[in-house]
């Protein structure tokens, strides 16, 4: 191909509206071929087959590609090592330039500067932008110009700069610039006009489609504005269940987040604690593997693959633990409270290492991202960037009277409980807890 393209690289934002890195190549000189690539780099390392959020990705895929199909366009689709591909894409394609959308996990910071390298080699720019999240790695600092590391102050000051510069819709509202849509549907008349692209089944790339159901996108109104007053029930369907379009970008971020701060300031707090997470892993990676705060890398996890295992099937004795476990390995989700107290029990009760849960939520669930999966679990664990860390450790008898008073919930996924095939508790609170304070002492105590 002689004409010069510009190709967009779709990674964790798979929709054609309000994608700032695409609207950014749309805009540009060249016509715009869309990309995705399957990455080896990435599957490979999956054990499941039928793994759910793959199944996800190719419907999506599927989606975009009619979509854009009904634009006189096509979408290429590619599975393999993205440092074997992008030579071939050279060779085969006349590439103006690349456009693609921020990512600071470490394995997307590592192939990106890859990526950019091969094309610096051939003067071809590779531009990236900000889409997954409201104020990136470092928008929201302290007046000294270090990040925050406690979320609090964060959400404050994330709060103070939404209005520090504002824009004016297409209606003639006032808008934050930074919850501004970009208008993509204006200039789609730049997408290269080719014949439909072949594009690889799910058994081409080695998987099988998925017999778990994915939540929709969208949710009503009146769920978000009562949000504040039905998300800690994991009975009621009080939560927008919308992680996995965040996660893979099939929703706005910006759109969401607009509708948040009218209808519920509970839920754009959740929102906030997305930005937290993911500037947390851009300014300080070694989150990844390790604790944030480091003398917390030294307590001393017991080593109980038994525990664990019954952790994992939901066999633990405490109802609300293992409903929780029950509905994450049927569903590939797990209520917010429930996921808190699952994970301090694993962390505090059982005394067995964060990672371990950190890798198995990160194995299971649809909405999994790193940054906020290793942030909920270092909080969990105490070893993260909460201010008031280890002693806090939850009560599962307590939480089950508290947020699922009618066993409704732990009814549901735990059919025997209240039966004589229901296990007796695997470890007794009073002394998990004096267990958990007594490890974490001793590494934390000052005379240690």
């Amino acid at each position: 191909m002689n004409t010069p393209v510009s190709i967009f690289w779709f990674r964790r934002d798979l929709r054609l509206h309000d994608n700032a890195g695409f609207y950014h190549a749309l805009k540009g000189t060249s016509p715009v071929l869309p990309l995705f690539i399957f990455d080896r780099n990435i599957l490979d390392d999956l054990s499941d087959r039928a793994d759910a959020r793959v199944s996800f990705i190719h419907n999506s895929l599927e989606n975009l590609k009619t979509e854009l199909e009904q634009l006189g366009s096509s979408l290429l689709v590619m599975d393999g090592h993205p440092e074997q591909l992008w030579p071939q894409l050279l060779q085969q394609y006349h590439i103006g330039a690349v456009y693609t959308n921020h990512d600071f996990e470490p394995y997307a910071i590592q192939r990106d500067a890859q990526v950019k390298e091969l094309l610096a080699e051939r003067n071809i720019p590779f531009y990236t932008f900000k889409d997954h999240v409201i104020f990136e790695k470092d928008e929201v600092l302290k007046s000294d110009g270090t990040p925050y590391t406690v979320f609090t102050p964060y959400s404050r000051r994330w709060l103070e700069k939404l209005d520090t510069r504002m824009v004016k819709t297409t209606e003639g509202q006032d808008v934050s610039f930074y919850l501004h849509s970009y208008p993509n549907e204006k200039h789609l008349h730049n997408l290269l006009k080719i014949n439909s692209l072949p594009m690889p089944s799910l058994a081409d790339i080695g998987f099988e489609s998925s017999s778990v159901s994915i939540p929709p996108a969208s949710v009503a109104r009146g769920l978000i504005r009562n949000y504040d007053k039905t998300r800690d029930f994991p009975a009621i369907d009080g939560t927008s269940r919308l992680g996995i379009h965040f996660r893979f970008g099939t929703i706005s971020i910006r759109e969401k987040a607009r509708a948040a701060r009218e209808l519920n300031a509970t839920f754009l707090n959740e929102l906030i604690w997305r930005d937290f997470y993911s500037q947390i892993l851009a300014h300080f990676p070694h989150v990844v593997g390790h604790a944030f705060r480091a003398q917390y890398d030294q307590i001393a996890w017991r080593t109980a693959p038994e525990d664990f295992e019954k952790w994992c099937a939901g066999h633990t004795g405490y109802p609300i633990v293992d409903a929780g476990m029950r509905q994450l390995n049927a569903t590939g989700y797990m209520h917010n409270r429930v996921r808190m107290v699952v994970a301090s029990f694993l962390t505090k009760h059982l005394l067995l290492d964060w990672r371990l849960g950190e890798a198995y939520f990160a194995e299971k669930l649809l909405d999994f991202d790193l940054a906020s999966n290793s942030g909920g679990w270092q909080w969990a664990a105490g070893c993260g960037t909460d201010a008031a860390p280890y002693f806090r450790i939850f009560n599962p008898t307590e939480q089950a009277k508290k947020f699922d008073p009618e066993f409704k919930y732990i009814r549901r996924w735990v059919p025997e409980f209240g039966t004589p095939k229901y296990p007796k508790p695997m470890v007794d609170h009073v002394f998990a807890r004096e267990r958990c304070l007594e490890t974490y002492k001793r590494v934390l105590s000052p005379e240690s």
